[in-house]
């Protein structure tokens, strides 16, 4: 099986969709566990692909391709994934602060989280700081991820760590946020636990958190 993996994480890297869900197949015929194909096939896969970009050696088109390619290959495993397999790394809950509609990086960090093995659930855009809370009730994640394209918007994510704190569960999650605008410094102040520079990086702090 090994040689099908490493050919498996190959074709992922090249984003070669039909290939990646063939081998994908073949090795579920052939009687492999579903988390052994998701973790030495996908996400060995991923996990290149992600250092690679962090390198400035695959852009977002590509990234964007591979992802794709990943997320055919998992509506294949998923039916052969329990419940605890599927979110190995632990849940995160992710979205685009209130008044900021944008969506491509956060899109972004979602599919390499999704790549490094999180469960991801995507708030969408626009996200008031009580929608944070409910989601943090509901779906008891180890994270959040909050982006911000604009400069305004910014004062969201302190305002999202405030209406955890008041909710009472602030200690029970780690805070990641990112966005063209933030810095380390911009973090530090609002009390948040984690900065994302780039999709990569986020993906990187993401499993530091929970390790």
């Amino acid at each position: 099986m090994s040689e099908l993996y490493e050919k498996m994480a190959k074709e992922l890297i090249v984003g070669n969709e039909v290939e990646v869900k063939k081998l994908t197949q073949e090795a579920i015929d052939g009687g492999a566990p579903a988390r052994d194909v998701l973790d030495n096939g996908l996400l060995a896969g991923m996990d290149v692909v992600g250092k690679r970009f962090k390198a400035g050696d695959m852009f977002i088109p590509e990234v964007l391709l591979c992802a794709r390619t990943m997320h055919a290959a998992m509506d294949i495993l998923k039916p052969f994934l329990s419940e605890g397999d599927r979110a190995g790394a632990g849940t995160v809950i992710i979205g685009t602060v209130e008044g900021d509609l944008h969506d491509i990086g956060k899109n972004l960090v979602a599919m390499m989280l999704q790549g490094g093995g999180f469960k991801v659930i995507d708030l969408g855009t626009n996200i008031k700081p009580q929608d944070f809370v409910e989601a943090v009730k509901e779906h008891n994640p180890q994270i959040i991820g909050m982006s911000a394209l604009l400069t305004t918007t910014m004062p969201k994510m302190e305002a999202t760590i405030e209406a955890l704190k008041e909710a009472g569960l602030r200690d029970q999650v780690k805070i990641m946020a990112g966005g063209a605008p933030v810095t380390q410094d911009f973090i530090e102040k609002i009390g948040a636990d984690a900065y994302g520079a780039n999709a990569a990086a986020a993906s990187e702090k993401a499993k530091a958190l929970v390790a």
